[in-house]
């Protein structure tokens, strides 16, 4: 069988795994920063911008002695994971990428004139609930995709809980709330779309409890308070005319 024939995945998703046939590959740390980068540049680059960006604290000829290194390393996987000429670089077009399709879900949930029925699901909720390759040392290009992944997702996010709402499956739209919760807590419209849920299940109690736990964290992280659209989700009175436990905060 030619390498073509095997099915080669690359996760950037909580961490990085390149698999053949679902064997995980073994592959040194430059060359995972190698197949990472052109996997997020999703065209090809040129040999001496790779080297640059990759090895930017190194004279050129050291960066393209260890750009020449990765690619000797990468071949020898004994797969075609890097498609090489003379002077471009991309990551071959066989791969598939778990970032790319995320990514692609991602963008389908926020276009409201498109259907996502054959989206919502536990897949698409597992690989928005997680960052673009987390535990990775800190540098430019990293940092500006991982932040971009991480909008994206929690947008994504609130849009999946909003849709999973409308379809009236209210425990898997409050996990898609949730893990938009856990992603950023001072995220107020992620608050807003989970308690949309749990009151569209009938949940008043898990709603309030979860502006509670919003108007809290907003004021000891920011000293500020909950919109007025967010408190006009939630009852100020009870139906006997008594106050509701929505007190405000000793100043």
């Amino acid at each position: 069988m030619n390498g073509q024939a095997h099915i080669i995945t690359l996760r950037l998703l909580k961490g990085f795994t390149l698999a053949v046939d679902h064997s995980r590959i073994p592959v040194c740390s430059g060359t995972q920063r190698l197949l990472a980068f052109l996997a997020l540049q999703g065209m090809p680059r040129s040999r001496a911008y790779v080297a640059g960006i990759l090895w930017p604290d190194v004279t050129a000829s050291r960066a393209n002695a260890s750009l020449r290194s990765s690619l000797w390393r990468a071949a020898r996987t004994g797969h075609p994971v890097i498609d090489a000429t003379a002077r471009e670089l991309a990551l071959s077009q066989h791969i598939v990428v778990d970032l790319h399709e995320s990514v692609a879900r991602a963008h389908r949930l926020l276009d409201s004139s498109r259907p996502c029925d054959d989206i919502l699901t536990m897949q698409t909720l597992a690989d928005l609930s997680v960052d673009l390759l987390p535990e990775w040392p800190e540098n430019d290009w990293m940092m500006i995709e991982q932040e971009q992944y991480r909008q994206l997702r929690l947008y994504a996010l609130e849009a999946m809980t909003e849709r999973l709402t409308s379809a009236r499956r209210y425990g898997e739209a409050v996990a898609a709330g949730l893990a938009a919760v856990r992603t950023e807590p001072l995220r107020e419209s992620a608050h807003r779309v989970l308690m949309k849920a749990h009151l569209a299940a009938g949940n008043r109690g898990a709603a309030l409890r979860q502006f509670e736990q919003c108007r809290r964290v907003l004021r000891e992280e920011l000293g500020l308070e909950p919109s007025t659209s967010l408190r006009d989700l939630v009852p100020l009175r009870t139906g006997h005319g008594e106050q509701s436990r929505l007190q405000p905060f000793p100043t």
